[in-house]
């Protein structure tokens, strides 16, 4: 069996499997990635009020 490639959503660079975002419903993505961030709690996350995250998840470091 093949591996479904995780995808980054330009918008909100949450990392999802199939064809639309889970949280924003775009459909603007990208295969090609730097880095994820697992959140847990983001009202607590240092890490996740840098880079503007409101919510938990995977997110990508950076989109392309």
């Amino acid at each position: 069996m093949a591996k479904i490639k995780d995808k980054a959503c330009k918008i909100c660079k949450t990392i999802y499997e199939g064809d639309k975002c889970t949280k924003c419903d775009s459909k603007e993505s990208t295969d090609s990635y730097k880095g994820k961030i697992y959140v847990l709690n983001h009202e607590k996350s240092e890490i996740a009020n840098n880079i503007n995250l409101k919510s938990n998840g995977k997110f990508a470091v950076k989109t392309r």
